[in-house]
């Protein structure tokens, strides 16, 4: 009995410890919770202050919390461009803030059009008489395309500042595949839809070289007008004419060469910025290290400034990323998931409706489904305006097309009406290692697709007969909506890409301007006066776990290793060109293995900031045609 009775003590021990733990460990995460989310109490007086470490995007890519806490990665931050512009146009008006600071330290970049509207946005702070303060160790070509909008610029004396321009060079493996036996089967329309050269050719055509050079000269054109307009002082000739010159005309000191051209206005470590900062906004009364000044973060300003919501509601729902099949995002546009919110949104009443486009389009039976359920809700008979952000190509016109009136802006990328298809097949790989295929057929189709003996002529043409057929629905579509003959969109459409000026000029596009025009104009078409509406946003669910997952993986971030990688001087920004290198070769063999379904994709198009390339696997079609073929 002794014996039992101790080893009864020892396990009611052990109990009485782990009800402990897991009773602290309650509590903890209660705390963490409570603390994580952002509160309007935590606005203080001073400066408002946007450490942008990471990329502006239309809308957050959803987290993983597993994926991220098995990774122990913090995610890469992401800022909606629409939280940002309020914020900036909030404090612009209101007394408690006295600046404006965006710490560029660790800012990858964002699209040319979301980036102007934040640069609208400080200008407008400016014109209040709040002054904008940018500091950052290198400045590329989109953080200076914010900084041009500051009061003052400032780099570190060891960082720099560089204008590249837009464009560069795309890989090409027509010769690897071949040298891998691989034979990669294209099905295509369009003269300009470039999106398969990569796995057919080993350089660019002729065809997407002009196109290429039509599209990125308008956009270098923009950058370069809204910069100078921003800064009339920028040498911004003498920096992109003779970049070489320019530098060793100050040795080689980057910082000070920035400084001579007028791409920054002030040397000095991040202390001295902040001294600097803490003469307008005042002292931080909690935090006395060298360089802190009084400020409020984003996320309490956000929750603080919570609009109010008059009248009638008029909603936007935003199709942001690439278009997949299935229930994917938000940051990726998962035609199941977007449709269903917008069927949802039938019982709300809506008084209008703005579909937000930044999209390179995707997957054509997603693009159509999306379409439909825009199309329910005109069918009730309300306002319906498309407002294109960065990009609305391919299939991000696709869905553009039940629209009443298609905004954009000068720096739009859309057009890419065309259909592509690539499916690979191994039948010489398995050849050269010894594999070979025989077998009876009692049909041309008997046994097709066969990615292994490789597909029948009659299989190639059924095929390319279903792209042909998915090309004229697409023409058909934008006829209708554009008011154009079918003979008139195919000369415009062929995948071309145009810029958002070009667009309005053929048709494309109504007219200039953002989704504020948009909103407005929906508004007076459904005859509301302002401050008799509000907006709703489809599908905008608040996820509480998003800032404890980065606390518990980052920490205060100030030794991350995700914010390490992200910082540094030009020779950092050098080593995430070449990260996002890899990524892109990522992402172009899984286009090639995956065989998704008929692709309306502008692959062409500039990549959208932080958009990893989704595994989701395409369910079009084609891919369903293919099924079918093969029983």
């Amino acid at each position: 009995m002794g014996f039992a009775g101790k080893v009864w003590r020892v396990l009611v021990g052990i109990k009485d410890g782990l009800s402990l733990i897991f009773l602290l460990l309650f509590f903890f995460a209660l705390y963490a919770v409570l603390t994580a989310r952002p509160s309007p109490g935590m606005v203080r007086d001073g400066a408002l202050l946007l450490e942008l470490d990471g990329y502006v995007v239309e809308e957050k890519s959803a987290v993983d919390p597993l994926t991220i806490l098995l990774s122990g990665e913090e995610p890469i931050g992401e800022y909606q461009v629409r939280d940002l512009v309020h914020a900036i146009e909030e404090a612009a008006t209101d007394d408690r803030i006295d600046a404006i600071v965006l710490d560029l330290t660790n800012f990858i970049g964002g699209g040319q059009v979301h980036l102007q509207d934040i640069g609208e946005a400080l200008e407008k702070a400016k014109a209040a008489d709040k002054p904008v303060l940018t500091y950052a160790i290198a400045y590329g070509d989109d953080a200076m395309l914010l900084a041009a909008h500051a009061s003052e610029v400032w780099v570190d004396p060891l960082g720099g500042a560089i204008v590249a321009g837009p464009g560069g060079a795309r890989l090409y493996y027509a010769e690897l595949l071949e040298n891998l036996k691989i034979n990669a089967r294209v099905y295509k329309v369009g003269t300009y839809k470039s999106a398969v050269e990569p796995y057919s050719r080993s350089d660019m055509s002729p065809e997407a070289r002009e196109n290429y050079e039509a599209l990125y000269g308008a956009l270098w054109a923009e950058w370069q007008a809204n910069v100078k307009k921003a800064r009339p002082k920028l040498q911004l000739d003498r920096i992109v004419g003779g970049p070489v010159e320019w530098v060793e005309a100050s040795n080689g000191d980057l910082a000070q060469a920035a400084l001579e051209a007028g791409l920054v206005d002030k040397l000095g470590s991040k202390v001295e910025f902040g001294e600097r900062v803490k003469e307008i906004a005042g002292e931080d009364g909690w935090d006395e290290t060298p360089g802190a000044y009084a400020h409020t973060e984003l996320d309490p300003w956000l929750a603080d400034i919570e609009p109010d919501l008059p009248g009638s509601a008029i909603g936007v729902v935003t199709i942001a990323g690439e278009i997949v099949d299935g229930d994917a995002g938000p940051g990726t546009a998962g035609g199941d998931r977007i449709a269903e919110l917008l069927d949802e949104a039938l019982d709300d009443d809506l008084a209008g409706l703005v579909v937000r486009v930044d999209s390179p389009g995707g997957s054509v039976l997603a693009s159509e489904e999306i379409r439909r359920a825009i199309l329910r809700h005109k069918a009730a008979d309300i306002p319906i305006a498309v407002s294109m952000a960065n990009v609305a190509a391919s299939g991000g016109y696709w869905v553009s097309t039940p629209a009443d009136r298609i905004f954009a802006e000068p720096e739009t990328i859309t057009g890419s009406i065309g259909i592509f298809a690539v499916i690979p097949t191994f039948e010489n790989a398995a050849a050269e290692i010894g594999i070979n295929a025989d077998g009876v057929r009692t049909t041309a189709l008997s046994g097709q697709p066969d990615l292994l003996d490789g597909f029948t002529p009659e299989v190639d043409a059924i095929l390319q007969s279903s792209i042909e057929d998915g090309y004229a629905d697409f023409l058909a579509r934008v006829a209708e909506s554009r008011n154009l003959t079918t003979e008139q969109v195919d000369r415009i459409g062929q995948g071309r890409v145009w810029d958002g000026g070009a667009a309005r000029q053929i048709g494309l596009v109504d007219q200039y301007g953002g989704i504020d025009e948009a909103l407005a104009w929906v508004a007076e078409r459904a005859e509301l006066e302002d401050g008799d509406w509000h907006v709703q946003w489809l599908g905008d669910d608040i996820r509480p776990y998003d800032s404890l997952i980065r606390r518990m993986i980052g920490g205060d971030g100030a030794d991350n290793a995700g914010n390490r990688a992200r910082g540094g001087d030009l020779f950092a920004m050098v080593a995430r060109r070449e990260q996002s290198l890899t990524g892109r070769v990522a992402m172009d063999v899984e286009r090639l293995l995956s065989v998704r379904g008929m692709q309306a994709y502008c692959l062409e198009c500039p990549a959208q900031p932080g958009r990893a390339a989704h595994a989701a696997q395409g369910d079009g079609w084609l891919a369903r045609m293919m099924r079918l073929v093969a029983g």
